[in-house]
């Protein structure tokens, strides 16, 4: 079976930082895809980041240049790296591999709850 089970996140307030983990099991990890999602109650989950198996990335133009995604395949671990975080960042997120959400699939985790407030 696929587990992704997300954890980092928290409360912080704005221009801090945090750094998401995504530790996932049941899949050959080197050679998926993964993205970081966030979803706010109320909207459809949105794609914040990406890497693929070959380690190029892609981001939302919201959050290019201040989130980093990265993995680390011995791990089977991805992360995402958020500086300058903005309360529009506040959402649950989660992570999966963006092609096989893009088709229609997918086992999702629980996500983590990332909180940006003074």
């Amino acid at each position: 079976q696929v587990q992704l089970v997300e954890s980092g996140g928290g409360l912080v307030q704005p221009g801090g930082s945090l750094r998401l983990s995504c530790a996932a099991s049941g899949i050959i990890f080197s050679i998926n895809a993964m993205g970081w999602y966030r979803q706010v109650l109320g909207k459809q989950r949105e794609l914040v980041a990406a890497i693929s198996s070959g380690g190029r990335t892609n981001y939302a133009d919201s959050v290019k240049g201040r989130f980093t995604i990265s993995r680390d395949n011995a791990k089977s671990t991805v992360y995402l790296q958020m500086n300058s975080l903005k309360p529009e960042d506040t959402a649950v997120y989660y992570c999966n591999d963006p092609w096989i959400v893009a088709s229609g699939g997918g086992y999702w985790g629980q996500g983590t709850q990332v909180t940006v407030s003074s």
